[in-house]
């Protein structure tokens, strides 16, 4: 059975977590609506991504207005053992869709953030969190680097799940963790909308054989809260363009990219094509050589099957 999947190229409310899962909801329910049985929303789409932002933060000093910051920041920032996520489980169930999301998630013991992607399902809640193991240039001020043990995929009705945030995907060993455990929908939440991402979109789609799901943000300088607006005053007026994208596994575009606006990409994928493709290329198949090459990936999980 072909699935309808839908990506939101939106901005959050920024800063601002508990308005910013009021528009999660406000959106989904127009996208269920529509029948999507998956939605995507980008890369820390709660609380925001901080684009332009410095965080007080130079080599050797951090200033206290910056550390100020990054505690509001903190603060609305997602807590998995909370409340915020209790009430996404129940825009999942209410709608009967799967959710993607991007967050930035505070540890509940150490305090440290992580720029991690939510897989919810409406049957089963919180499937599992991937939390990126490597920020991308001044992200490591304030997102910590995660381990292996979130590189899986998660089976569902909809098919297998998985996938890797902006760039990550640059990582050939990533993805490849991702492909030995049989992504058929990669998703790829980003910040980054260059039209070099979209061949780096179709190349996956070709290299994994797998539908990829590449989601970004629309965000305009004057979407900041007034007085943070100070912060990015060499920035231009639009600061992401999007550029969102949905890829076949023969790498084939499906829809998008979508670019300078904000909006949704539709697009219908059956999981058959992804068995035809893979006669000419399987990267963990036929075409590998486990013969002459080996790869260890440290604390990689089992896949983790949705409870039934």
């Amino acid at each position: 059975m072909p699935i309808k999947v839908g990506l939101v190229q939106e901005s959050p409310v920024f800063f601002n977590k508990i308005e910013t899962i009021s528009k999660i909801e406000r959106l989904t329910k127009t996208y269920a609506e529509q029948g999507c049985d998956l939605l995507i929303f980008p890369e820390s789409f709660i609380p925001g991504y901080p684009r332009g932002f410095t965080f007080g933060a130079t080599v050797g000093s951090r200033s206290e207005k910056g550390r100020k910051l990054y505690a509001e920041y903190h603060e609305n920032s997602f807590n998995v053992e909370s409340e915020d996520l209790k009430r996404l489980e129940t825009i999942s169930k209410n709608y009967e869709i799967y959710l993607v999301i991007g967050v930035t998630e505070k540890d509940d013991i150490s305090g440290s953030l992580y720029c991690s992607m939510l897989y919810i399902s409406p049957t089963s809640g919180l499937l599992g969190t991937h939390r990126k193991i490597k920020p991308t240039g001044t992200e490591r001020i304030v997102w910590a680097e995660a381990s292996g043990d979130s590189l899986t995929t998660f089976e569902t009705k909809i098919g297998r799940l998985g996938g890797l945030i902006c760039w990550e995907n640059y990582m050939p060993l990533a993805r490849m963790a991702m492909y030995r455990k049989g992504v058929e929908i990669y998703i790829a939440p980003t910040a980054d909308a260059r039209d070099e991402w979209t061949s780096t979109m179709q190349h996956i789609a070709l290299e994994g054989r797998c539908f990829v799901l590449g989601c970004n943000q629309y965000f305009t300088k004057s979407m900041y809260p007034e007085k943070y607006r100070s912060l990015v005053n060499d920035e231009p007026e639009t600061m992401c363009r999007g550029g969102s994208i949905i890829v076949a596994p023969n790498g084939k575009i499906l829809a998008g990219p979508l670019y300078d606006k904000a909006g949704v990409l539709m697009a219908e994928i059956d999981l058959e094509e992804i068995k035809s493709n893979k006669l000419d290329f399987d990267v963990i198949g036929h075409y590998a050589r486990n013969d002459i090459f080996q790869l260890e990936v440290k604390d990689q999980p089992e896949i983790k099957k949705e409870k039934k």
